[in-house]
């Protein structure tokens, strides 16, 4: 059957730390002019969390935007969410959390407005961020389209995340991205060879110019570029995923080859993974053994 899921990736530039989110829902609405039958909007990583300030003097900013996720401002973007009924993810948000953490936290807001799923960062940039670091794996389903997993920027750098994700079910990974830096060559890399290896779509999506480096980035299952931006400027990435096309790549072999999630064979042993004091297990290791509408 087919699950086409219509997206919108915003390779915008930031909102200042503290910015009205009128003018974010404002934004949104532009954004559904262009393209009124999306149902996904994607901004980039801390994209209501702009500023122009020394290191040291952003990082106390952003310290002291954050607020709990039941404070006013999840709440006042669970109300643009609903106003456009899509699955509204607005980048990531400085959370405060339970025990006063720093957390880099990416949301997604359902149609009805009620906050679907969140992320905190596994793998904050260090040393150069100033958050804690989340420990749990997200996904997240989008009803009637298929299950997202979710990713922040230097987390894919990390493989297991992306691997993690995948086996949980997801179909794309959504990875919201403020890289300023020159190494989003390497991420451009990393975006396609983590949709070949896990056979998934990837959505990684970068702030604008002057702020960021941009080349946003949408990749399907076989790392083939469905679209993107070749410059920093602000732009808007359009695509219809069919999430289906997972089933049918892992069915059929990337490049009609390759089922790295069909390896095993039953009753094979079991590979042991030293690193991580752990392993691979031919019974669990299809993400298929595993309800795909169940997040643990």
């Amino acid at each position: 059957m087919s699950r086409i899921l219509p997206v919108i990736a915003a390779q915008a530039k930031p909102h200042l730390i503290g910015e009205n989110l009128e003018a974010f829902e404002r934004e949104v609405q532009a954004l559904l002019a262009e393209m009124p039958e999306a149902k996904l909007v994607i901004f980039p990583e801390l994209h209501l969390f702009g500023d122009d300030l020394p290191d040291r003097l952003r990082n106390e900013a952003l310290a002291e935007s954050a607020e709990p996720l039941s404070g006013p401002r999840v709440k006042r973007l669970q109300e643009v969410a609903a106003k456009f009924k899509i699955w509204l993810v607005p980048g990531s948000v400085c959370e405060r959390g339970e025990n006063g953490e720093l957390f880099n936290t990416q949301l997604v807001i359902s149609p009805d407005g009620k906050l679907a799923a969140h992320y905190r960062k596994i793998f904050p940039w260090r040393p150069f961020e100033p958050y804690d670091p989340g420990h749990e794996f997200v996904t997240v389903d989008l009803e009637g389209y298929g299950r997202a997993g979710l990713n922040i920027c230097y987390d894919a750098w990390f493989p297991e995340v992306t691997r993690q994700l995948a086996w949980m079910g997801a179909e794309v990974i959504i990875n919201v991205v403020k890289t300023t830096t020159t190494d989003r060559e390497q991420e451009l890399v990393l975006a396609r060879a983590n949709a070949i290896v896990n056979q998934v779509f990837m959505i990684s999506v970068n702030c604008a110019a002057p702020t960021g480096q941009g080349q946003s980035i949408i990749v399907d299952p076989e790392g083939h570029v469905i679209t993107e931006a070749a410059t920093a400027e602000a732009t808007v990435l359009t695509a219809h995923l069919d999430l289906s096309a997972v089933e049918h790549v892992r069915n059929n072999g990337t490049a009609g080859l390759n089922r790295m999630w069909s390896q095993f064979r039953p009753g094979e042993h079991a590979i042991e993974l030293p690193i991580y004091q752990g392993r691979i297990d031919p019974a669990t290791w299809n993400p298929n053994s595993r309800s795909k509408r169940s997040t643990p």
